[in-house]
């Protein structure tokens, strides 16, 4: 992958990417032809990227593609259920690793009113 605004952080390692890569799809290259597809590291990279850093699709670097592509990617594996495998792919090796008892789990969370929120029942809202 070219050198580009991304830093070496925002890379996936040779390991990870030799793990999770039979879990994604095989895409065959089309008989229409057309625009070939991204590899499909790239495409990982850049869904890594975006949930690592919050930013939207449209702006990740163009060095993993172009990020209407990606996020079309990413939604397609959304539905494909690829994440949850993925998932599932990771609590399995940290089971194996390091041990997880599953009859306990917990749940964490917080309801709190928004911070400048205003008050109730304001004639003009914001």
């Amino acid at each position: 992958m070219a050198d580009g605004c991304a830093s070496k952080f925002h890379q996936i390692s040779d390991s990870f990417w030799e793990r999770i890569k039979p879990l994604l799809p095989v895409y065959k290259q089309s008989c229409k032809g057309g625009r070939p597809r991204l590899p499909l590291r790239n495409v990982v990279t850049g869904i890594v990227y975006v949930l690592r850093t919050g930013c939207q699709w449209k702006a990740m670097p163009a060095q993993f593609g172009s990020g209407s592509a990606i996020h079309a990617y990413f939604q397609e594996w959304v539905q494909l259920g690829i994440f949850e495998k993925l998932w599932q792919r990771a609590l399995e090796e940290y089971d194996a690793l390091k041990g997880i008892d599953w009859r306990w789990q917990s749940l964490d969370g917080a309801m709190t009113k928004a911070p400048l929120g205003g008050e109730k029942n304001r004639e003009k809202p914001d």
